[in-house]
C-alpha cells in the first residue's frame, strides 16, 4: 500500500481539475463503450486471467492481486487493481527516489520515464507481465467500478503527485485510464515534460472518436513493445 502522504496538490500550488467536462452525450457515450469495452474483456479474456493468477502464485508467494492507492478524477483517491510483480512487501523508497529524480532531476523533468534498472524487488514472473503489460489487466475492473476509463492518464501514487509542477495537474481533469496518448506515443521512450504534454492534449481532445482510435493503436503498440522498457 502506497504511503498515505498528503492528498492533493502540493501546499502554495493552485490547480483547477474540473473545467475539462465534454457534453453530457460525449461522457454517456464514453462511459458506455468502457462498460461494454471493459465487461466483454474481462469475458473474453477469463482464461488468460485464470492462467496468469495461477503462474504468479506458483511463482512466489504472495497475493495475486496488487492493491495500490492511486490518484485519480479530481485527485479523488482510490485502490487500483494490478497483478502482482513483485514480492510481498517490497520496499518503495528505491521507485520513489527513482521518480522524483524523473520529476524533479537536474533535468527538471526532461529525461525519458524510463523504469527501474535491476529492480531485485519484480519477480520471474512480475517481469514478464511488466514487458507486455498483462499486469495491468485487472484495472478492466476499476473501469466497471468508474474509477477508471478505458482510455486516459495514468493514476499516478501521492508521492509522485507531491513532486508536480503545477501544469500538470490538469490531467487530473478526467478518469485514468488503462491506456492512452502517452501509451501510443512511445511510453517510457518521452519525458515527464512530454507526458504532461500529451495528458493535456487528451484532456482538452477528449471525445469517443479519439478514444476509439487510441483504443486501436495500443494493442500494435503492447505487442512491439514500444517504449516498454
Amino acid at each position: 500500500m502506497a504511503e498515505a502522504g498528503t492528498m492533493g496538490p502540493p501546499v502554495g500550488v493552485e490547480v483547477e481539475v474540473e473545467s475539462a467536462a465534454a457534453s453530457p452525450l460525449t461522457e454517456a457515450a464514453i462511459r458506455t463503450l468502457d462498460l461494454i469495452g471493459a465487461v466483454a474483456m474481462l469475458i473474453v479474456l477469463s482464461p488468460l486471467l485464470i492462467l496468469l493468477a495461477a503462474t504468479i502464485k506458483i511463482d512466489s508467494p504472495g497475493p495475486v492481486i496488487f492493491r495500490q492507492r492511486r490518484l485519480g478524477k479530481n485527485l479523488e483517491p482510490f485502490p487500483v487493481a494490478k497483478f502482482r510483480t513483485m514480492q510481498e512487501g517490497a520496499d518503495t523508497a528505491a521507485h520513489r527516489a527513482h521518480v522524483e529524480r524523473m520529476i524533479s532531476g537536474s533535468e527538471n523533468g526532461a529525461r525519458p520515464m524510463v523504469k527501474l534498472e535491476r529492480d531485485a524487488r519484480i519477480t520471474r514472473v512480475g517481469a514478464f507481465l511488466r514487458r507486455t503489460s498483462l499486469d495491468e489487466l485487472p484495472q478492466l475492473w476499476n473501469v466497471v467500478r468508474g474509477e477508471m476509463s478505458l482510455v486516459g492518464p495514468r493514476p499516478p501514487i501521492q508521492y509522485e503527485v507531491d513532486k508536480y509542477p503545477a501544469e500538470a495537474f490538469r490531467r487530473f481533469a478526467v478518469r485514468p485510464g488503462l491506456t492512452g496518448l502517452w501509451q501510443v506515443r512511445g511510453r517510457s521512450l518521452l519525458s515527464f515534460q512530454e507526458m504532461v504534454a500529451l495528458d493535456a492534449e487528451y484532456v482538452d481532445r477528449r471525445s469517443l472518436g479519439l478514444n476509439l482510435k487510441i483504443l486501436l493503436l495500443t494493442l500494435p503498440t503492447v505487442i512491439h513493445g514500444k517504449g516498454a522498457a
